[in-house]
């Protein structure tokens, strides 16, 4: 049961009861916490298959292979794969041999090989009666000793020299067979070791104290046999001598259970036991590591060992798998049970190590892991000045010397200390500003900068009087101060040059340089022109980053996309290395990320933990990748041809298990983006037909380098197969057909339709054109009756004007004649009768208007022909159309006769008439 309690930064204990028995706990829970080397754990849900691991061996394929009872298990990094005997027995042995993998099982031995991407087994105990009935005998070790494969049961012996087997039985129950200074050892159960000489054994003397011991291993190293017992410990051989292990592990062993042991490069011995998990030896300190449920393994029963080619571990458990880097530059200190909490800054001591956590602070020291008693809550940096270790915390800054811990100042929230590059001062960002520690050796003695009361994150100083600040939220400040460290002027830079996004700014020191980090983007600043500019060494090389922490001057450390890349500076150039994202996935701190340096190793804080790390600055390795691309789970080659929407699924293989392990990306074609390549496998669906590239490259962070590509051509789809294409053709031929015959058909019915429409419309176009002519006619008629009529009607008019204003003057002179007798007054009366009665100005001006109106047509038409006549010439014509004689225009023109004879004869040059022709007549058609 995990005690957990959570202690606010500003919470008071009345009762100091109460954290002594929450420390005691915690002490006791965490007694067994310890810096391990990296453990990956595979379980049955990763590989699909039984609980026990009997044997553990890499193929020259570097694929790791494991005896899981009924299967054979295959993990090539990327992909596991199981495969069963054709006799479905249980596989207790694996051995590898070139290209072949040996197995052995119940009544059972043979050989796989790799064909097309999958195992094949090939049996050699078949068919050979190798086995008697009444035998069952399981084949519990395979190895190999002068060019012959040994196949072992625990009574015989099958020898297989490429062609026959040549079967051994022995007289005593036997554990396993042992290959010591090109001897053959055979450790039997009860009458201790044997040597083997052409197939006779002899007892080795001296050994008599091995027997009745079950003996699961026994290895050389430096002139000095290890004999490995499973409940007696360990042995030791020197000069003909056998003695007890003078070793304190080796009574732990005893009660543990020994079932496998191994020497390691590195002077390092692994023992895997029954009930305590594997213990790590190193035989240079005499100190070791156990590693086991308690810590990071899923059970503490260990049945076998194998080594890659990393020197790295492999442990076959009771139930599951384990993956040890024992060979790694990487260690990781990690606590499952809470307690701990988010590491925010850990450092080393002459006994162990100095954690600052958002619980409190913790020693590590003499293998025992305690909380320190008076500062939990919230601790968020550890510096090392001289021998002392200066501690920010919620509630101020202390000081740790000598095993003791005490207040320096009451200070809340110390986040940052940062050595001045002017003196031997030092610099604290806390929650209300900053704190000057003067003299390293005397901190005591400090002063508190005045006029920025800001929680600031980051400072540094490199210039006299000049200390640059970044406030934890937005902006970047320039404090200037005097000789007495007194605040003169205090400037927002950030602001002042206009940078609108200035949340977050981080300052970096490289070298003497300080840089400023700014919304992805590296500033320095310049003291002449008192402005920021671009850093174009920084920006070319680490744009983008999320974090970046200095470690010495030439290492520093950037966190981008998620990923750490430690960085090596080489005068102007940046080498760049990864460390891979599984030692650190989803714990890193963002924003609070710190590195301790230890002489050569780092120290990196993580959430539950931290990583113990060593930096190399070796070149890059060349690394052969392996492409195994599988479509509809068949292995394809290079360049060959899968079909359209069908998934083709890659597996990248490295080879690599540990920390060596690159970070690999891809690209499709010609595409411009770079995509991570994830627990090596990548998975393509939907491509277009067509040849495609995939490209595999290896990424530092920096460059991406290309190790790797695999062509491939996806087939048309089906429906723009040939035979597919030809089908269309012909149905759009017989489409084209059928439409060009119906088409035809169609236009011959149009045709006679055509003819028979055109027939009846020519008929009913006659008709038409009968009727309108007839209309015409008609209309004609009616138009010439019209213009008859007008013509009478005018004349009508005027003789109907001229006869009313005769017969009244005629009246009028009747009249006068019968009343006057007076010859000169009748003369005078006659004469007023004769202008009286004459048509006055204003009805010739009417009866002008009305024969206008009537002729109108006749007046427009003329006007058009004959664009030159006179008022009087029209009037002339109007007068000649009514048929008026000449002696009847006369008084209507009010000219004579001879007057109205030249006017026509004038008129008749205008119209352009010759002699013959009648003027009147002429007039009429008009």
């Amino acid at each position: 049961m995990c005690l957990y309690l959570e202690i606010k930064p500003s919470h008071k204990l009345k009762s100091k009861t109460l954290p002594l028995l929450f420390f005691f706990f915690i002490s006791i829970q965490l007694y067994a916490q310890e810096l391990l080397p990296f453990v990956e754990n595979y379980s049955k849900s990763d590989y699909q298959g039984d609980n026990q691991i009997w044997n553990v061996a890499q193929g020259n394929d570097d694929a790791m292979y494991f005896a899981n009872n009924h299967y054979l298990l295959r993990y090539n990094g990327v992909k596991w794969e199981k495969y069963l005997l054709p006799n479905k027995t249980i596989i207790r042995s694996i051995m590898v041999d070139g290209d072949k993998i040996y197995s052995g099982s119940y009544k059972e031995f043979g050989y796989w090989n790799r064909k097309d991407g999958k195992m094949n087994y090939v049996s050699i105990s078949k068919g050979n009666k190798v086995f008697d009935e009444n035998e069952n005998e399981e084949i519990w070790k395979i190895f190999k000793f002068e060019d012959k494969i040994y196949f072992q049961s625990f009574n015989i012996l099958f020898i297989y020299d490429g062609k026959f087997i040549k079967k051994v039985k022995l007289p005593f129950l036997i554990s396993y067979c042992f290959i010591v200074d090109k001897q053959l050892l055979i450790a039997s159960v009860e009458n201790g070791v044997f040597r083997m000489k052409n197939s006779k054994v002899e007892k080795i003397k001296g050994w008599g104290v091995l027997e009745n011991n079950v003996i699961h291993s026994i290895e050389k190293y430096k002139n000095r046999t290890y004999i490995f017992t499973k409940k007696n410990g360990v042995y030791i051989e020197e000069k003909g001598i056998l003695s007890p292990w003078k070793n304190p592990l080796n009574e732990t062993l005893k009660t543990a259970n020994v079932n496998v042991a191994k020497f390691i490069n590195n002077n390092k011995l692994v023992i895997g036991t029954a009930s305590q998990g594997i213990y790590v030896l190193d035989l240079k300190t005499d100190s070791y590591k156990n590693i086991n449920r308690n810590n990071v393994l899923m059970n503490n029963s260990i049945l076998s060992i194998g080594l890659d080619k990393e020197n790295d571990l492999w442990l076959g458990l009771d139930n599951g798998i384990a993956h040890i880097e024992v060979n790694s530059a990487i260690s990781i200190f990690s606590d499952n049970s809470g307690v701990l909490g988010s590491v925010y800054s850990v450092a080393t001591t002459d006994k162990g190590y100095l954690m600052a956590s958002n619980h409190g602070v913790f020693k590590y020291e003499n293998r025992q892991f305690t909380s320190v008693p008076s500062m939990h809550g919230q601790a968020w940096n550890i510096s090392k000045i001289n021998n002392k270790y200066l501690i920010g915390h919620n509630e101020g800054t202390f000081i740790y010397e000598n095993g003791t811990f005490s207040k320096l100042n009451d200070k809340n929230g110390g986040w940052n200390l940062t050595k001045s590059n002017i003196d031997n001062s030092y610099l604290q960002a806390t929650y209300s500003g900053i704190t000057i520690y003067n003299d390293g050796n005397d901190l005591t003695k400090k002063v508190d900068i005045v006029g920025l009361l800001k929680p600031i994150k980051y400072i540094a100083q490199n210039k006299k009087n000049e200390i640059w600040a970044a406030d934890n939220y937005r902006g970047l400040y320039r404090i200037q101060l005097n000789e007495n460290d007194e605040t003169v002027a205090v400037e927002n830079v950030s602001q002042r040059n206009k940078i609108a996004n200035d949340f977050g700014v981080k300052i970096f020191e490289f070298r003497t340089e300080i840089l400023f980090l700014i919304h992805n983007s590296w500033y320095t600043y310049n003291s002449i022109t008192n402005q920021l500019e671009m850093n174009e060494l920084f920006n070319s090389n680490f744009r983008n980053i999320s974090d970046i922490v200095a470690i010495d001057n030439n290492h520093f450390m950037v966190l981008k996309e998620g990923l750490l890349y430690p960085i090596y500076a080489d005068g102007n150039k940046f080498v760049w290395s990864s460390i891979q994202e599984k030692y650190y996935k989803g714990k890193i701190i963002n924003d609070n990320l710190k590195i301790f340096k230890n002489k050569d190793r780092y120290l990196l804080n993580l959430d539950d933990g931290f990583i113990s790390l060593q930096l190399a600055n070796n070149a890059k390795k060349d690394q052969k990748i392996r492409i195994e691309a599988f479509n509809n789970e068949n292995l394809i080659d290079d360049q060959s041809k899968i079909k359209y929407n069908s998934e083709l699924s890659i597996n990248v293989i490295s080879g690599i298990y540990g920390a060596e392990k690159p970070s690999l990306f891809y690209k499709i074609d010609e595409s411009s983006d770079f995509i991570r390549i994830k627990e090596g496998m990548i998975v393509l669906n939907n491509l277009d037909n067509g040849n495609h590239i995939l490209n595999i490259y290896n990424h530092d962070g920096l460059e991406f380098t290309k190790v790797s590509s695999f062509g491939f051509t996806v087939s048309k789809p089906w429906y723009f197969s040939f035979w597919m294409v030809l089908l269309y053709f012909c149905l759009v031929g017989a489409i084209l057909y059928v439409y060009y015959k119906w088409n035809k058909m169609r236009y011959a019915q149009k045709l006679e339709l055509r003819e028979e429409e055109l027939k009846h419309q020519k008929k009913i176009l006659e008709i038409e054109l009968k009727a309108e002519n007839e209309l015409n006619s008609q209309e004609y008629e009616k138009h010439i009756l019209e213009l008859e009529l007008q013509s009478k009607s005018s004349e009508v008019a005027g003789k109907s004007l001229s006869i009313a204003k005769q017969s009244e003057m005629i009246e009028k002179i009747q009249g006068i004649l019968e009343s006057e007798t007076d010859f000169n007054k009748l003369k005078s009366e006659i004469k007023k009768a004769i202008k009286i009665n004459a048509v006055n100005k204003h009805e010739w001006e009417t009866f002008e208007s009305n024969l206008n109106q009537i002729h109108n047509e006749f007046i427009i038409n003329l006007n058009k022909k004959f664009p030159n006549l006179t008022s009087k010439d029209i009037k002339l014509c109007i007068y000649l159309k009514m048929n008026l004689t000449s002696k009847e225009i006369a008084p209507m023109m009010n000219i004579s006769f001879r007057g109205v004879e030249l006017h026509r004869y004038r008129l008749r040059k205008k119209l352009n008439l010759v002699q013959d022709d009648n003027l009147s007549k002429f007039l009429l058609l008009i």
